[in-house]
């Protein structure tokens, strides 16, 4: 229960997952949004990126929103203006809307129970690291190593 924590999840194929909770800081309302891989990044906050290569120049931030012009999938095209005001960024309008239509339709819900697990069980899994002294510890498998070869229930495609 201390004032900011930061888990590292390592996943099956060598991902890594950095985690942050932090409700006490003070600061500006962020959800601090950030995807970064080995050639680039992207990050919310300051509204930019950078990609190796690519970027105007190496040691700069470029302004993301013409990227997100080009590049932005057409979901967020097709319903911006449902979006708004959905809260986490529109996210929500998405997450909701897909649970109502998988039930008006009869098909599997996007998440299940195993993704209900495994979202709710990081936060005792880093509850124990800490108890531990940071420690990693195993992340369960709810599954049953069913996992690697399950069905996603749902799919982004314009269609929606």
């Amino acid at each position: 229960m201390g004032d900011v924590v930061t888990t590292h999840i390592k996943c099956a194929n060598g991902e890594t997952i950095l985690l942050q909770h932090d409700t006490n800081s003070p600061r500006p309302y962020s959800l601090g949004f950030r995807v970064q891989g080995t050639k680039g990044i992207w990050m919310d906050l300051n509204k930019s990126l950078y990609i190796e290569g690519v970027t105007k120049t190496n040691d700069a931030w470029e302004l993301a929103q013409p990227w997100l012009d080009k590049y932005d999938h057409p979901l967020w095209q097709r319903w911006s203006k449902e979006t708004e005001g959905a809260g986490h960024g529109g996210m929500d309008f998405f997450v909701l809307h897909a649970f109502i239509e998988s039930i008006k339709h009869k098909q599997p819900t996007p998440m299940d129970v195993y993704d209900a697990a495994a979202w709710s069980a990081i936060s005792p899994l880093s509850e124990m690291s800490i108890d531990l002294g940071n420690q990693t510890v195993e992340f369960p498998d709810f599954t049953g190593g069913q996992w690697m070869n399950r069905k996603t229930n749902f799919a982004l495609t314009d269609e929606f």
